[in-house]
């Protein structure tokens, strides 16, 4: 029985223990995992996207020495200034692919200028001279609601997001004049061919609008609000700025928008971020509506026509697009 008491007492306490261990791993404290940052950036509204761009078509086709362009420029500097924002003009002249002498503004809207960490966000605000893709009215200016419009309308709604929320890195947006003034097909040039265009940020990136500016980045938005636009990764940017163009892209994938910002690499195309890369040292993404399939390769049926109107105008495009870059400017810290 002595040997039996034995056992049953080592029995009993090795069940105590076998207990007290397994309760003292239950208990032991486990550090929390990592804490994934969200970005909480202001809403944004296409509606309010749209609504900026009906206001510029409002006015005309906005072609450089027109009385319609001259007061659609009034009109984007007293908005940006309306919220918020240091304003500076900057009033040039530029000679033209056929030798017109054309007066021309780049409107900068300054936000938060005391940070040195700064974005740029830009588009061109001026419209095609002439429908040179079209079949009727060749001669005539067009709307440019998309072309023209989508961009800037996009970057004032941004502007009055950031004045409700400011952003922690200084943001500077860009609306540059005489983007689209290049020569129609077969037409004649007394320069070369790409420096036709785009004559605003081929200005700016040689006269900045502040001695020695500096961005981490800049991100264009070029054709940014037409129904079913695809936004491709643009042969310059990835080529001047791909882990702009990363950072972008994984951000709206992050949002849910990656069926419009697609994957396909586009050939090169010149563009305002050309300049603003190469010239001006900022290197930047391009967001422009350009089709990869077969049928419809290119900038869409609309491009430098009469049909690029506000009725090919979608808000949820303007959304998606406002959504990813009011997303990516309040993640940087």
């Amino acid at each position: 029985m002595k040997h039996l008491k034995f056992i049953q007492v080592f029995a009993l306490f090795a069940i105590v223990a076998l207990y007290s261990c397994g309760d003292s791993s239950e208990n032991k404290t486990t550090p929390p995992p990592p804490k994934v940052e969200s970005v909480v950036a202001p809403d944004f509204s296409g509606d309010s996207a749209y609504a900026f761009i009906q206001k510029q078509v409002g006015f005309g086709p906005r072609v450089p020495n027109t009385p319609e362009h001259d007061a659609c420029g009034e009109w984007l500097a007293s908005e940006l200034e309306k919220y918020g924002a240091e304003v500076v003009v900057q009033n040039f002249r530029a000679r033209a692919f056929d030798g017109k002498l054309l007066e021309l503004q780049n409107i900068i809207g300054q936000f938060n200028t005391k940070a040195r960490s700064r974005v740029l966000l830009y588009a061109h605000w001026d419209t095609r001279p002439f429908a040179d893709k079209d079949s009727v009215r060749v001669d005539v200016p067009i709307d440019g609601a998309n072309d023209g419009g989508s961009g800037v309308g996009v970057l004032l709604e941004i502007a009055r997001r950031l004045s409700l929320k400011p952003a922690e890195v200084g943001v500077d947006i860009i609306f540059f004049d005489g983007e689209d003034y290049g020569k129609p097909n077969g037409a004649p040039s007394m320069q070369t061919d790409y420096m036709d265009w785009c004559l605003g940020s081929q200005y700016w990136s040689q006269e900045p609008h502040r001695y020695g500016y500096r961005a981490r980045y800049g991100i264009l938005l070029d054709m940014v609000g037409a129904k079913d636009a695809e936004f491709n990764k643009e042969g310059t940017s990835m080529k001047h700025a791909p882990h702009v163009v990363r950072k972008v892209w994984t951000r709206a994938k992050e949002l849910g928008y990656e069926s419009r910002f697609l994957n396909e690499e586009t050939p090169p195309t010149i563009d305002d971020n050309l300049f603003v890369s190469e010239f001006a040292g900022v290197p930047s993404a391009n967001i422009v509506d350009y089709r990869m399939n077969v049928r419809t390769m290119g900038y869409g049926f609309f491009h430098h026509t009469h049909a690029d109107n506000m009725d090919i105008i979608e808000v949820q495009t303007l959304q998606e697009v406002g959504e990813t870059v009011l997303s990516v400017v309040y993640s940087e810290r």
